[in-house]
């Protein structure tokens, strides 16, 4: 099973996800989206997989520092537009784990995925 991990390395749930698989031997690979990039074409799978409103962070200080009118018109364009301009906003991480997407981690939720 290939396993990918999408985010940054510096996020603290990033640490934890990558903690729990090395931990239970799980090989995997990690997409930086500040290293390796994101497009649009990987913004609308992930958008179509999980939904938008799930991939699109709202709780970091990226998008609050988003304009009132910006908040205002997101639909599904905007916010992928938005997400492949500000790869920060992508919620993290998202995992791709046997043709699935998976999105945010806890232990129990990587436990069942991988039992």
């Amino acid at each position: 099973m290939t396993i990918t991990m999408y985010g940054i390395p510096n996020c603290d749930t990033i640490k934890k996800a990558k903690k729990w698989l090395e931990t239970e031997n799980v090989s995997f690979e990690f997409h930086d989206y500040r290293k390796q990039g994101v497009d649009a074409q990987m913004v609308s799978t992930f958008c179509q997989a999980l939904g938008w409103e799930n991939v699109l962070n709202k709780r970091g200080t990226t998008f609050r520092q988003l304009s009132q009118e910006q908040k205002e018109s997101l639909n599904e364009q905007t916010a992928i537009e938005l997400l492949v301009e500000h790869p920060a906003m992508i919620k993290r991480p998202i995992l791709l784990a046997d043709n699935q997407y998976h999105i945010g981690f806890k232990a129990d939720q990587y436990a069942a995925i991988f039992a």
